[in-house]
């Protein structure tokens, strides 16, 4: 007897993103269109939950608004939660404590991780949407060391404003040229960045580039996030399974 089970609204989606309400242009690699992963993702956007409110004004109020949209995407069936801005560090505990299933909010969370792997005397430098605005406290809540270096692409002229002020058209080419000049900043000001780490989750169609141009390393919400589904779900190999018998090759 073949028989299923239900219990839940969703199957097949393991990941549920948690998405600012935004209109701006979400090209492949962003983490907000989803062609861009290699599996399939279920959102949730959370109203009211604009770039400049996240971003400039800290997610001030917002924080029941997240853990009602990620407790709903539980309910509906996801095994992990994220969300698309890495300034929402600063609620990863309160969101965490809130769901029953592993949270990652922000790339930032990844420092640590990659700090560890760099050769002593090294260590990672950030690029972020807003310098400015990124404090101690979103780096401190993501266990990032408040001495990290970081440099922001609000002093191009497009990536920033059309992401922070929410405008409809992104001239995409002028977007690439100032986190390249961005990162080429960063580790002109710090010799001893030996990776970056792309804040933003709208840098990753970037990252490629920009790995070309400074010769390090580069990370970014796609690599933790790809990261962070493969342990929701694991890449299944075939056997061995229990009773199963397995051949090398």
């Amino acid at each position: 007897m073949n028989t299923a089970t239900g219990g839940q609204a969703l199957y097949g989606a393991h990941l549920g993103i948690l998405m600012l309400e935004a209109r701006f242009p979400r090209i492949p690699g962003d983490m907000g269109n989803a062609t861009t992963w290699p599996f399939p993702v279920h959102y949730r956007v959370v109203r009211g939950a604009s770039p400049d409110r996240v971003v400039r004004q800290r997610a001030e109020g917002l924080a029941d608004a997240f853990i009602a949209a990620a407790r709903e995407l539980v309910a509906d069936g996801v095994d992990g939660v994220t969300t698309n801005c890495g300034f929402l560090s600063l609620i990863q505990a309160e969101l965490a404590a809130a769901c029953r299933v592993p949270v990652a909010t922000s790339a930032l969370m990844q420092v640590p991780m990659i700090q560890s792997m760099l050769p002593p005397g090294r260590r990672v430098g950030i690029v972020t949407v807003s310098a400015e605005d990124l404090k101690d406290s979103h780096l401190q809540a993501a266990g990032v060391p408040v001495n990290t270096p970081i440099v922001g692409t609000e002093q191009g002229r497009e990536f920033s404003r059309v992401v922070l002020n929410d405008e409809l058209e992104m001239d995409v080419a002028a977007a690439a040229d100032d986190l390249l000049q961005a990162g080429r900043r960063l580790v002109s000001d710090h010799a001893d960045v030996g990776a970056l780490l792309l804040e933003c989750t709208n840098m990753a169609p970037y990252a490629r580039l920009l790995r070309a141009e400074v010769g390090l390393p580069v990370f970014d919400i796609y690599s933790f996030i790809t990261w962070f589904h493969a342990g929701l779900r694991p890449r299944a190999f075939g056997p061995p399974v229990p009773g199963t018998a397995w051949r090398g090759v």
